[in-house]
């Protein structure tokens, strides 16, 4: 257990931890960001889809 304790210190002493969380934060915003640039192609592709389908009956 001793040495479980000691490796938790050196992680929370050590930068790796803030880099850790800035990495998870920096992902969450790329996810965020190509889910509403997907949302947006998608809603633009299903509108011309329309557009198309009333044009050809």
């Amino acid at each position: 257990m001793n040495k479980f304790a000691k490796s938790v210190k050196k992680f929370l002493v050590s930068e790796d931890g803030p880099t850790a969380v800035e990495y998870a934060v920096m992902l969450a915003l790329i996810i965020v960001v190509c889910l509403t640039a997907i949302s947006t192609i998608g809603s633009s592709a299903n509108s011309k889809f329309q557009e198309v389908g009333n044009y050809l009956t």
